[in-house]
């Protein structure tokens, strides 16, 4: 993989809160994790050699009553099989939706200081990731 993406770029970050705020969005997670956990030298798993699995259950462990807390939830969970349409070299460890009742909500979860400390745990844990913001139109009934 050629193109590493972990954190939003500044110009993202801005995009994203300059969209409506007030309602629900549904976020498309695409992770592909490192063999090896890549923590700070300082944090106390940096010589425990976890690997990027591992360091992501961390960050999902630590994360999932913030997540609860702002009245967030995973809607969706999948394992990657194939890629039908698109680069042939990029794969997924973990694929899932995430809805927020709010953009504030989501917002709220990224700056809390709990969610602050866990984070780590994702960086040193992704390789690479897609986080794509969407709205729910209606119930999927159609492509139209």
């Amino acid at each position: 993989m050629n193109d590493i993406h972990l954190d939003p770029t500044r110009a993202q970050f801005e995009a994203f809160k300059n969209l409506n705020r007030d309602a629900p969005i549904e976020m498309l997670n695409l992770v592909r994790f490192r063999d090896t956990a890549e923590y700070p030298n300082d944090h106390t798993l940096a010589d425990q050699g976890l690997s990027g699995a591992e360091a992501y259950a961390n960050y999902g462990r630590e994360t999932a009553a913030i997540l609860k807390c702002v009245g967030g939830s995973i809607l969706w969970r999948g394992g990657f099989e194939t890629t039908l349409i698109g680069p042939e070299n990029e794969r997924w460890d973990a694929m899932f939706i995430a809805r927020y009742p709010t953009a504030h909500a989501f917002l709220e979860m990224v700056t809390a200081p709990d969610y602050q400390l866990a984070v780590v745990h994702r960086q040193a844990a992704v390789l690479t990731s897609r986080l794509i913001r969407t709205n729910g139109l209606d119930d999927g009934a159609t492509f139209g």
